[in-house]
């Protein structure tokens, strides 16, 4: 989310139908409408691995992976949003026009731009669906995957995924994808962490 686009306060179903008229895509919150920003490079090439490597391993199943062209209703908090990617295994979402509403997993690719909101109001926004078992967090020039699963008792564990594991682990899919995979033509060289030497 970038910056407020219009004044006027919308309810959600005006948000929906004055969207369907816009060129570019919009967030809504409380009845705020947010202009998003065109992504970098690196940022769409993560996401486009993210969803071809689950299209190809979820084929076939129950669950199917979505690209950000495509809304999530987050109801409790009267939000839509655009996550990166998301996974929904439910068949309500399946047979969705214009927005999710169940999805598992939900992967947001961070920015600088974005990265405060993605950890903070959004992914309190997210804790709010029932369905939702895990939130990923890509940081791509440090190569790092930050993700957070729901625990039995409805509690958020965070679990910290880097390059030298080899392969990322996606809980709630049950599946692993290498790190060489999720980073495959990205040309932005890694950070390195100073060790105070």
């Amino acid at each position: 989310m970038t910056s407020l686009a219009i004044q006027t306060a919308f309810d959600a179903e005006a948000y929906l139908a004055w969207e369907e008229q816009q060129a570019e895509k919009h967030e809504y919150l409380r009845g705020e409408v947010f202009a998003m920003v065109g992504a970098r490079r690196e940022h769409v090439v993560v996401s486009g691995n993210l969803y071809a490597a689950f299209k190809q391993r979820l084929r076939g199943g129950s669950c199917q992976a979505y690209v950000s062209d495509l809304k999530l209703r987050v109801d409790a908090v009267d939000a839509f949003f655009y996550p990166d990617v998301m996974v929904s295994c439910d068949p309500r979402d399946h047979r969705a026009d214009r927005f999710l509403e169940h999805p598992v997993l939900i992967v947001e690719v961070l920015s600088d731009s974005t990265a405060a909101f993605d950890r903070g109001d959004k992914f309190a926004a997210y804790r709010t669906l029932p369905s939702l078992q895990e939130y990923m967090l890509v940081d791509v020039p440090s190569r790092r995957v930050e993700s957070f699963r729901r625990g039995a008792a409805g509690d958020w564990l965070f679990h910290d995924h880097r390059a030298e594991d080899g392969d990322c682990p996606f809980h709630a899919l049950d599946l692993s994808i290498p790190f060489e995979e999720i980073f495959e033509n990205v040309l932005v060289e890694p950070e390195i962490e100073d060790d105070g030497e």
